[in-house]
């Protein structure tokens, strides 16, 4: 399972991952304290595993190996991105607006 939130409700995620299920964190939208769900991990045998950029970057062999499961999950269709809507370039005031509205689902994007 997959958080870019954290917060309050990484414990509802926690519950809602298998036994010997894998939590990966990787960002902190949420400006409130994400709490460790201690008692799901420990009964579940959950791994709970943080990403941050800066450190795969930093190292060659860690971007590579980034960049070739994004690669081959796109290929293969195992990783689909959600795209909300799409806008023109011209239009990129209306697809900031649309962003701040905060009702979208997905990516937004942007095209030439």
């Amino acid at each position: 399972m997959f958080d870019a939130v954290g917060g309050p409700n990484f414990e509802k995620l926690a519950d809602a991952t298998a036994p010997g299920g894998i939590l990966i964190v990787y960002g902190r939208f949420s400006p409130e304290i994400t709490p460790l769900p201690i008692a799901q991990t420990l009964w579940k045998n959950l791994t709970i595993r943080g990403f941050g950029l800066p450190a795969t970057i930093a190292r060659d062999d860690k971007l590579a190996a980034v960049k070739q499961f994004v690669n081959e999950g796109l290929t293969t269709g195992d990783l689909r991105p959600i795209i909300a809507k799409t806008f023109a370039f011209d239009d990129i005031v209306e697809a900031h607006r649309y962003l701040e509205s905060g009702t979208q689902f997905g990516k937004v994007v942007v095209t030439e």
